[in-house]
């Protein structure tokens, strides 16, 4: 018997939708989905490849715990059990800073975020590390400060715009926005709009721009101090909308005048009259940025995303259509967590803040283990992540989390992370459960599609909440739910809601174990936390949300997410579910003053600093290190960790070193030949490759290779070559500009 099922793409944020046939019982073939809202029928390779994700080899079916050095299976019970009993004991005795829980950053699936957090919460502990702190932790604190909330995400509103700019970003390869190679082509032929890419090598991307600025590597801050300062000093920032929108642009604006614009842009290897007609450009049109991990793992990350806003504020981009949007939220993805409150904690050793919506970056754990301080990390909860392979350092973090009093890991397979674990617990796959993402990347309109199970778990495989629900109960977060309430469960929605909100109107442990709750009520019947978790997300939306779904044609009332909950039961395709009106998105902004609060007293100094003179000399790369490693280059062929063979690559040169013709020649190496890549953190050997599309002086490896995979490695570990201490003050590890050399393995 076959089938072909809608649902859509768990390798990257984009989730595009697909159409998956199922034969058997087991997916074999898919192809886009044209009935999908978001994506239309667009779909790369990568998810056109998800059968690979479905089916690795390394699979896991049941629960297993370390005994000396193997692992034996064991029962679910015993796993919870021992579990629960360890956690309890370590936070007892060592507090609650022992614990950090790491996930809720899967490309296919968020829902757990809900468990894993209550449990963190409920034993007392914040130290939630995630994803977004990895890559985000600069600009998302920049948001917080200047738009009000961390979660405040300005994205490009591209369809309304008259040009796009994007800064660090090659589109064409890693997408960032739905259907990002066809926007890209349709802005760069139509002759009433403007592609202007801001890269240092001609990237896929760059190739097919309008204006293409190749600035020099690392010195993106001061490119953009040095456009600011072009601006105003013709006075030509948008001087309304900074009286009407922005607070502060006259206490800024001194850091900016009479600045040496033209040595400036000759540092960062530019024309000066391109650059100059570029910033008229910038006043003259409606247009949006597009900046990616080129600016927020480059050199002076969280400054480039300061500047970069500066920039867009005086130019009154912010709010605007086809500017920069805040767009409709079905859920924030994380909180707003300000660290001048004396309540948000920061780490012991390296005194970092949640500064990416309450997650901590993932670059400092290493050293929160590897230290003798009372309250140090002791056990860390790692779910549907596999930080060996994907954040810095693999060498500090092996070294880490071999320390760790309890690693307990939920995953589809034997990752890296999982090979070693105390505990490892095997999770079904976002094709064998319900699960949904919050990325929020389309505006007005406001998309959601809850995938659903197409084949059944193999094993004793469970829900990464179903798993969390578990381990709450046994570590009694979960209080006694009356029989006539899970009796109501299974008849009526709403009438089983009212007989929830009456109950947990009574004990005052139902509200923060909600989660939990609707798991072990709506969840028995949907074989689904997820799904139960989801429905009551919906029921007790803020009232934003409630608005947004009512312009969406969802009318208010009591049932509104109930009847919005059903909408998407039924429509397996996803759908539009809320819409946000574009004249009144300033309204989005939360700041005490409710403008864009331009000016951020820590940031001044850095500002006011930043020069040419300066610049030049910083830059110098010791004899050591003489070349610029870019360590996590997006490609067509590479997907995070998310597929594990390469039976999807085969034929492909997927994993290599890459770098310019005349830099080869001057090393002595050739095309094809195996060479040794070395960082201060470490070696790699990995393939040569010539380009004459990578700038001289530069090295570019993809990430997510190195894995360990039926029985062999194919590709190099490029975090084996990054350092954890690499780092911006705010976190996110400078993955774009790390000093190596090269020579023959």
């Amino acid at each position: 018997m076959s089938q072909w099922h809608k649902t859509g793409c768990v390798l990257c944020a984009q989730n595009c939708g697909l159409e998956i046939l199922v034969e058997d019982g087991r997916m074999v073939k898919v192809k886009p989905d044209k009935s999908n809202p978001r994506s239309e029928g667009y779909a790369c390779r990568k998810g056109l490849n998800v059968i690979y994700h479905q089916y690795p080899k390394d699979r896991i079916t049941e629960p297993l715990k370390r005994v000396g050095d193997k692992f034996e299976p064991i029962s679910w019970d015993q796993a919870i059990s021992e579990i629960a009993e360890k956690m309890k004991g370590i936070v007892n005795t060592h507090g609650p800073r022992s614990l950090a829980y790491m996930g809720a950053c899967a490309q296919g699936g968020h829902m757990e975020g809900a468990f894993g957090l209550s449990i963190l919460r409920a034993l007392g502990s914040q130290y939630f590390y995630n994803s977004a702190g990895q890559e985000f932790s600069g600009i998302w604190w920049i948001l917080g400060r200047m738009l009000g909330k961390q979660y405040n995400v300005a994205i490009p509103d591209e369809h309304a715009s008259e040009m796009l700019v994007g800064w660090g970003w090659n589109g064409m390869e890693s997408h960032q926005m739905p259907q990002a190679p066809k926007v890209l082509k349709e802005f760069s032929k139509d002759p009433e709009r403007l592609l202007v890419i801001i890269d240092p090598r001609e990237s896929e991307t760059a190739a097919i721009a309008n204006i293409h600025l190749p600035v020099r590597p690392g010195t993106d801050a001061l490119l953009i101090k040095a456009m600011i300062s072009i601006i105003i000093a013709q006075g030509l920032e948008n001087k309304e909308y900074l009286s009407n929108i922005v607070d502060g642009w006259e206490t800024i604006r001194p850091w900016f005048e009479n600045f040496d614009a033209k040595s400036a842009i000759s540092v960062c290897e530019l024309e000066y009259d391109q650059v100059s007609e570029l910033c008229r450009l910038m006043t003259q049109k409606r247009w949006c940025m597009h900046p990616d991990l080129g600016i927020y793992m480059g050199r002076k990350s969280t400054l480039n995303s300061y500047l970069m806003n500066i920039l867009g504020a005086i130019c009154g981009i912010f709010g605007v259509r086809g500017g920069n949007v805040i767009p409709g939220m079905v859920m924030p993805m994380g909180y707003h967590a300000d660290e001048r409150d004396p309540k948000t904690w920061r780490t012991v050793i390296s005194n970092m803040p949640p500064a990416a919506a309450g997650s901590y970056p993932p670059s400092v754990m290493p050293e929160e283990i590897l230290n003798d301080h009372p309250d140090r990390l002791r056990m860390v909860y790692v779910s549907a992540c596999n930080p060996l392979r994907s954040y810095p350092d693999t060498t500090a973090y092996e070294t880490a989390f071999k320390k760790l009093d309890l690693l307990v890991v939920n995953d589809i397979v034997m990752s890296e992370t999982a090979r070693l674990a105390h505990y490892v617990l095997p999770c079904r796959t976002y094709y064998e459960s319900w699960d949904g993402t919050f990325f929020p990347w389309t505006f007005p309109k406001v998309f959601f599609q809850m995938r659903r199970p197409i084949v059944a778990p193999p094993g004793n495989c469970l829900e990464a909440s179903q798993i969390f629900t578990r381990l709450a109960d046994k570590l009694g977060l979960v209080p006694e739910i009356p029989d006539d309430l899970k009796e109501a469960a299974k008849s009526d929605r709403l009438t089983f809601g009212a007989k929830l909100m009456e109950w947990a109107m009574t004990d005052p442990k139902a509200l923060p174990a909600m989660p939990f709750v609707l798991a072990k009520t709506l969840g028995e019947g949907f074989d689904s936390a997820a799904l139960a978790a989801l429905w009551g997300m919906l029921m007790t939306a803020p009232k934003a949300f409630r608005k947004n779904a009512a312009r969406a044609g969802f009318a208010t009332g009591m049932d509104q997410g109930d009847r919005i909950f059903q909408a998407l039961l039924d429509k397996p395709q996803g759908l539009w579910i809320g819409a946000v009106d574009p004249e009144e998105n300033v309204k989005a902004i939360k700041t005490p003053s409710g403008k864009i609060e331009i000016y951020i007293p820590e940031l001044e100094s850095d500002t006011k600093k930043l020069n040419a003179e300066s610049e030049a000399e910083d830059l110098k790369l010791p004899d050591e290190f003489p070349l610029i490693l870019n360590a996590g280059r997006h490609t067509r062929y590479n997907i995070n960790t998310l597929i594990r063979g390469q039976e999807w690559n085969k034929g492909k040169r997927a994993c290599t070193v890459s770098v310019n013709p005349a830099d080869a020649e001057a090393m002595g190496v050739a095309d094809g030949q195996n060479v040794k890549v070395t960082t201060e953190a470490g070696s790699e050997i990995g393939e040569l490759q010539v380009s004459d599309q990578i700038r001289k002086g530069t090295v570019l490896i993809p990430h997510g290779f190195g894995l360990i995979y039926d029985g062999s490695v194919y590709g190099m570990n490029v975090n084996r070559l990054t350092k954890n201490t690499h780092r911006d003050p705010l976190g996110t590890p400078i993955h774009r500009f790390v000093p190596c050399r090269i020579e023959a393995a």
